[in-house]
């Protein structure tokens, strides 16, 4: 995504384009690999050292509440986060804690009056087992 894009989606979503929001949307942009805040902060912190971990961590929650970009709950681990872009759900690793994307498919929302509840959002299915590199391999005879 040029760096125009990164600042329309900012604006799009409400934001204003600071230094350090920039930043965090375009390390996550180049990196779709789920990294954690911690991981965004170190590399942005690199790049331009006046980012703070608190204006990193501020710069993502704002950025999760303006639905650009996702917050991966990872049971047991720190939270990764990942571009909203195109839709799409999540397989986590129970071992590692790898976080895979997987193929979008709808989720039928419930009927509002049969939980009680109404979904407002949408549903995003988080499937968990072993990643490939974690699942036990059949030892041939």
């Amino acid at each position: 995504m040029s760096a125009e894009a990164i600042k329309r989606s900012l604006e799009a979503g409400g934001l204003r384009c600071t230094p350090q929001r920039y930043a965090v949307m375009a390390f996550l942009m180049q990196h779709p690999k789920h990294p954690t805040a911690a991981e965004i902060f170190e590399a942005v912190n690199r790049v331009d050292p006046r980012c703070s971990r608190a204006t990193t961590y501020n710069n993502l929650r704002d950025l999760v509440e303006a639905g650009l970009v996702r917050e991966v709950a990872v049971e047991g681990r720190a939270a990764r986060f990942d571009v909203t872009g195109m839709r799409h759900h999540h397989f986590i690793c129970d071992r590692c804690g790898n976080v895979e994307d997987m193929e979008w498919y709808d989720v039928p929302k419930p009927v509002s009056g049969s939980l009680g509840k109404r979904v407002l959002r949408e549903c995003e299915v988080i499937l968990r087992g072993l990643c490939a590199k974690c699942a036990p391999r059949k030892l041939s005879n």
